[in-house]
């Protein structure tokens, strides 16, 4: 037998380091988190642990198929590589020399691995002159509003996360999304730290804090603006850190002059107590105890309207403090962009035939299929039909008999069954990649475990092959994955120029060269060196330097006339035991949640005559999915929360929350909006 280091692949901050062991029949038979790793220390989530259910679930896709039923039936018989790729290269050359923007890849997040990901794939597409694809549908408005206010995704160092006095965990379920983080924060309360939820939901997390805050979804920006208020109005601000390392303040002060108390309470749905409270302890903690305030600073509170606006409202909060001057404060969104990408060399632009393609955005996929001349779609890392909004528009787009769709996958999800061509792909275990964090700051080598299941192939390796049937020639479609690897990064930056390839290879990760502190005397990547209040780019693009508060496009307060047919405002968060549409058919984790259902406040509840373990309907006028009720106090009056992301074909009716979801994008980096969503609630 022997251990192979291998890391996480799935989309989570965690990114964890794991051991594999395999006997001497070439089987992976344990799993383990790697105990010398400072944020795993030897401990996986539910789902991860068992991953190796998922790499030898009899359900794989192990061998190449055709479609043989109707798009949607799931009805196909085998065939082999040479058929399977020789079909797809067919049709591409056919549609390319009409014009190669009509074939769409369709990505994300089924794989964070740079290799697997999008490493031969870009090339491949790029090559093809595809049209380009938006990644926006998760984190993308987060994104642009950190770059504004920060530079990039930077944060704290969640190592230091324990030393804390003060964390505030906002718009974030740690125990469900980053179990990791939640060992740092149970470790800070044990030494005596003060934590607190601010969600609209009574999470697994919220419960275990000393206090929880239910904002109404899609108003974390004024609460923002509430807590800048009451922070001026007592002058509880670090004056030094402000004039030497912020950009903005006094207009930043200016906007905030109109948020009081009374106004914010009411916006949010809380009292105005609540807002003064939360003020006086970051106020007591930062000053009179001179100690660490962290933000823990969850994805949720981006998927409305105003995301990336709240975003930014947030991520000026520290700086008003002066809390990045200690290690173990601050704010942790994301960790990514202390990573020193070479996305250039890896995907290689340079290789466009006529300029840059155009691009659709995966949030819209729905109408970009029906309306935008798409003529094959190429799906790897996602499935669309069970994730993207607007759920009906979607499935009518794949359902075109026009529509060339190839998808390379696992098992036979809800986006496989209109496939006319799919692919056997690798898991985790089945092939090699390396990886970057948005919640640590290692970088990881996964190393190959096992040898591929039945006729499985990796996803760099299916697109080599296809480009070698396009007839690319160029030799950067000959590299393998551990030359698609090392080219993944700069390796001469000082954030990794100590790293050694051999010590990866060896022990599987490796830190960043970044200061515990590395804001305490500014230093930010902005182009100014600050903290931007003021945005210098968004400033330059004609947009509002400035956060605001946008309100949300469906609510109560926000559009009366819709809210009259649909009162209820629908979040849509992860279920802890397959928190995305990667774990839902690993027989032991559905188990834990057995079927959707959705949690409604008492007072609704009693409104429509509905009792607990009753099926509904919930719907909009865009669609209708059906749940079983769960009458908690867990919720907020007036939201409902349906746990996601089901595959369709496992719900009794066929449909998921996405139904009702709109396509709407945010302010910011034109991601998706999923929790800005009001709907109706019926017994079904």
């Amino acid at each position: 037998m022997y251990t192979v280091p291998v890391a996480c692949p799935h989309d989570c901050p965690d990114t964890c380091a794991m051991r594999v062991t395999v006997n001497e029949a070439g089987r992976a038979i344990k799993i383990e988190g790697d105990p010398q790793h400072p944020t795993t220390d030897g401990v996986l989530c539910t789902k991860v642990a068992r991953y190796l259910e998922r790499t030898y679930h009899p359900d794989r896709l192990l061998y190449p198929l055709k479609r043989v039923g109707r798009k949607g039936e799931g009805k196909f018989e085998r065939i082999s590589w040479d058929e399977a790729l020789d079909t797809i290269a067919d049709r591409l050359k056919v549609i390319a020399a009409r014009n190669p923007e009509a074939i769409m890849p369709y990505s994300y997040g089924g794989t964070m691995g740079m290799v697997q990901k999008e490493g031969m794939a870009a090339r491949f597409f790029n090559k093809l002159g595809a049209a380009r694809l938006d990644r926006s549908i998760c984190a993308s408005a987060g994104a642009a509003a950190m770059r504004a206010t920060y530079g990039a995704g930077v944060g704290m160092d969640v190592e230091q996360l324990d030393q804390a006095k003060l964390i505030l965990i906002w718009g974030s379920n740690p125990i469900t999304t980053g179990v990791h983080i939640w060992r740092k924060v149970q470790e800070a309360q044990r030494k005596g730290a003060t934590v607190i939820a601010i969600d609209p939901h009574r999470s697994l997390t919220a419960q275990k804090c000393q206090q929880h805050i239910a904002i109404s979804p899609g108003t974390d920006a004024a609460l923002a603006f509430g807590l800048m208020h009451i922070l001026i109005r007592e002058q509880w601000l670090d004056q030094d850190y402000i004039e030497r390392y912020t950009l903005g303040f006094a207009e930043l002060a200016e906007r905030a002059a109109h948020y009081t108390p009374a106004y914010v309470a009411q916006i949010c749905g809380i009292t105005a107590q609540e807002i003064e409270g939360l003020a006086a302890l970051m106020a007591k903690s930062a000053f009179q105890d001179k100690e660490p305030v962290a933000l823990r600073l969850g994805y949720g509170t981006q998927r409305v309207r105003g995301g990336a606006n709240a975003i930014r409202a947030v991520a000026c909060l520290p700086s008003l403090i002066g809390a990045w001057r200690h290690a173990a404060g601050g704010l942790l969104l994301s960790s990514s962009g202390f990573y020193p990408m070479n996305t250039a060399g890896l995907e290689r632009p340079d290789l466009y035939p006529k300029g840059t393609p155009r691009l659709l955005n995966m949030s819209t996929v729905g109408d970009h299929l029906l309306n935008d001349g798409v003529e094959a779609v190429i799906v790897y890392n996602s499935n669309p039909l069970a994730i993207a909004p607007d759920s009906r528009k979607v499935a009518e787009g794949f359902a075109r008999e026009d529509l060339f769709t190839v998808v390379l996958e696992h098992f036979q999800t809800d986006t496989v069954d209109y496939a006319d061509i799919v692919l056997p792909a690798t898991t985790q275990l089945e092939h090699s990649d390396i990886h970057k964090s948005y919640g640590h700051r290692y970088i990881l080598l996964s190393q190959q475990a096992i040898q591929p299941l039945g006729e499985c192939k990796a996803n760099a390796e299916i697109f080599r092959l296809l480009a070698a049937k396009m007839g690319f020639t160029e030799s950067c479609f000959q590299e393998d994955d551990r030359a698609l690897a090392q080219t993944a990064f700069n390796w001469q930056h000082p954030h990794t120029a100590h790293i050694s390839w051999e010590t990866l290879q060896q022990q599987g990760w490796q830190k960043l060269n970044v200061a515990d502190a590395p804001f305490a005397e500014g230093n930010f990547p902005t182009p100014s060196g600050r903290c931007e209040f003021v945005s210098s780019e968004l400033a330059a693009a004609g947009l509002d330097p400035l956060p605001a508060y946008l309100p949300p496009y469906e609510s109560v307060a926000s559009n009366p006339e819709l809210a009259a047919h649909y009162p209820l405002q629908l979040i849509s968060p992860p279920a802890r035991h397959f928190l995305n549409s990667s774990f839902v058919n690993v027989d032991s984790l559905p188990k834990q949640l057995p079927e959707p259902s959705l949690e409604i406040h008492p007072t609704d509840a009693a409104a429509r005559h509905i009792q607990d373990g009753q099926m509904l309907r919930v719907f909009n006028a865009r669609g209708t999915f059906q749940v079983k009720a769960v009458v908690t106090e867990r919720i907020k009056p007036g939201v409902v929360l349906a746990y996601s992301i089901w595959w369709k074909k496992l719900s009794s009716d066929g449909k998921n929350c996405n139904e009702v979801a709109s396509q709407a994008l945010t302010d910011l980096g034109a991601a998706a909006t999923f929790y800005d969503c009001l709907v109706e609630v019926q017994v079904a």
